[in-house]
């Protein structure tokens, strides 16, 4: 008998497996259902990316053409009527698109992709871009808006012309807030990395990154003259300011000699004209009425601290003031809160917005032929300078007393005043600290060595004849020779005069022509260029029509200074370089706002 010791041999018998045996087909297929399950989700997950990048996209396409007239709106020197109804249209239309555009780039699978490499930048630009503008819109434009129909309306002037401050002060906050969001978004955008992102997308991020820094730097500026304005005004009791008269007649580095001095008083929005002063009855003294550095006195001699006509000598406007409150505080009396200097061109723009003003004398004046009236005509027909002076200061008393008389609207009278501060053409100093530390960094403070502009080149015109010719002599100062790369990137500041007086010239008044007969033929002009390297750089020569010059040279306040002249005779023209640091990718230069140009050159390096 046999006994039987494999499994089964039956009919039940099968070729099944024992439960523990391995499992080589199953493990493959259940692995390949999960890579398969994986790769949907990823495909999934950038479908709706790429569907969110298109909402994106698509409401950022929106919002920059929206955007691009917000931009092209407060952007500008001032808003008028036109400009706020076109703000008031376009906000709404930013605010859905930048919403739509947030939406779109914020949600929980974006921000997951956003850790991816490469693609993630990219996300992550667009998703900043987004969110800025979107805080913009929001956050910073309706109180644009809000100052802009104040302006606009009329409202900030009361029925007898004056200002009403207190409304300006109630805006003032919510300024100061929108200031805050746009410089937060322009940080934000600014610090995107356009190196890292793709061709498509650099424009739009560049655009997107210059359009914030205007609106920022405009709303910047717009918050800070809501705070000063008030007390300026006399919000918080009277005030007493100097209103200085240049003229451009015989240039001077903050724009001309100072020909008249205006006392003007402000209380609660209230203009008064008080005391005018033209500068012969604040005749020569024996010494400085204030001490001179070293400096100083190397650059322009003691006439600057000695002539009141000279106070306008240094390019650092809060010395002007400092000179001319020294000088009206011993010979006139009484508080000075605050200096401000005007040319005529800005007086030009003022005009522009009160319409023609009558003087005492009976002349009218018009903003399309002011220059030429006071400029030339007025030193064709005085006899002395006195005859002059007295013309540009009845000039001068009418055009303020009818800005203090309420004529013009708030709104063109900011135009004016804008245009003319950023040409350097309106300058102000306040014997306050805490308004001052605020004035002085900005363009309207004109504080060339005081303030905080230590990468500025300084390039000024200092009239060397003793005449009033200047009105013939054309300035231009360009940037010439741009070098953004290497260690030490520099560019040339180029300075060209041109002379061209009329043919009879040598006709005119001796004190027209000019007192120096015997160091310079008469008819000729004599200019004192002087030019100032930025802080801490070397300004190794000065070259006139190629040739290298020797002048004074001083070190002021960190920075090297060189003095030249030059004298043309009729239908002459010279022209001067000097070579100077690019810092930050920019050269930017100060100069003499003159007649023919304005008081501040830029050249940048190309973008990226």
């Amino acid at each position: 008998m046999s006994t039987q010791v494999g499994g089964p041999t039956g009919a039940g018998a099968t070729d099944a497996q024992p439960p523990d045996a391995p499992t080589t087909g199953r493990r493959p297929r259940r692995l390949g259902r999960r890579v398969a399950l994986v790769a949907v989700l990823v495909a999934l997950a950038a479908a709706w990316v790429a569907f969110r990048a298109v909402q994106a996209a698509g409401a950022l396409m929106d919002a920059r053409d929206v955007v691009t007239t917000v931009d092209g709106v407060v952007g500008g020197v001032a808003l008028d009527d036109a400009d706020v109804a076109a703000l008031t249209a376009a906000v709404p239309q930013a605010q859905d698109a930048t919403e739509r555009a947030r939406r779109a780039a914020s949600d929980p699978v974006w921000r997951v992709a956003e850790h991816v490499p490469w693609v993630g930048r990219q996300l992550h630009a667009v998703r900043t871009v987004s969110t800025s503008l979107d805080d913009v819109t929001h956050d910073a434009m309706p109180a644009v808006v809000e100052i802009g129909n104040l302006l606009g309306s009329g409202d900030l002037r009361r029925d007898d012309g004056s200002i009403d401050v207190q409304a300006l002060a109630a805006a003032a906050p919510k300024l100061t807030a929108a200031a805050a969001v746009a410089a937060r978004a322009d940080r934000e955008v600014a610090g995107i990395d356009t190196v890292t992102l793709a061709g498509p997308l650099v424009d739009p991020v560049r655009t997107t990154s210059d359009g914030l820094d205007r609106i920022s730097g405009t709303l910047t500026g717009v918050s800070r003259a809501a705070a000063l304005v008030p007390p300026m005004l006399g919000a918080d009791g009277k005030r007493t300011y100097l209103v200085l008269a240049l003229n451009s007649a015989e240039l001077r580095s903050a724009g001309g000699i100072v020909g008249s001095i205006l006392q003007v008083t402000a209380d609660d929005g209230h203009l008064k004209l008080g005391k005018q002063v033209t500068t012969a009855q604040l005749g020569r003294l024996d010494e400085p009425v204030v001490p001179l550095t070293d400096a100083e006195t190397a650059l322009h001699g003691t006439a600057l601290g000695r002539w009141i006509q000279n106070a306008a000598s240094t390019p650092d406007f809060p010395r002007t003031a400092e000179l001319i409150t020294a000088r009206w505080t011993k010979d006139v009396g009484g508080q000075v809160d605050g200096v401000i200097a005007t040319d005529p061109v800005a007086v030009k723009d003022v005009l522009e917005a009160t319409g023609p003003v009558k003087t005492s004398a009976g002349a009218t004046l018009r903003a399309d032929t002011l220059l030429t009236y006071l400029l030339r005509d007025t030193y064709r027909t005085s006899a002395t300078g006195a005859e002059a002076d007295a013309v540009f200061s009845s000039a001068a008393g009418a055009v303020f007393g009818a800005l203090t008389d309420g004529a013009g609207s708030s709104q063109a009278l900011l135009d004016a005043v804008s245009g003319a501060t950023s040409q350097g053409r309106f300058r102000v100093w306040s014997a306050h600290a805490d308004e001052q530390d605020v004035i002085a960094g900005a363009q309207l403070g004109g504080a060339f060595l005081s303030g905080d502009h230590p990468d500025a080149v300084g390039v000024f015109f200092n009239d060397a004849t003793e005449g009033k010719l200047d009105y013939y002599l054309h300035t231009d100062v360009t940037v010439q020779n741009l070098v953004c790369t290497g260690a030490a990137p520099t560019a040339t500041v180029r300075v060209r005069l041109t002379y061209d007086p009329p043919k009879k010239v040598t006709d005119l008044p001796e004190y027209v022509v000019g007192a120096r007969g015997d160091a310079i033929t008469p008819g000729s002009v004599a200019t004192g260029v002087l030019v100032y390297a930025p802080v801490g750089a070397i300004l190794d020569a000065l070259r006139q029509d190629g040739t290298l010059v020797a002048g004074a040279q001083a070190d002021e306040d960190g920075r090297r200074a060189v003095v030249a002249t030059s004298v043309l005779a009729p239908g002459g023209t010279t022209t001067y370089e000097a070579t100077v640091p690019v810092r930050h990718g920019a050269v930017e230069v100060w100069t003499t706002p003159t007649i023919h140009s304005g008081g501040f050159v830029r050249a940048e390096c190309p973008a990226g």
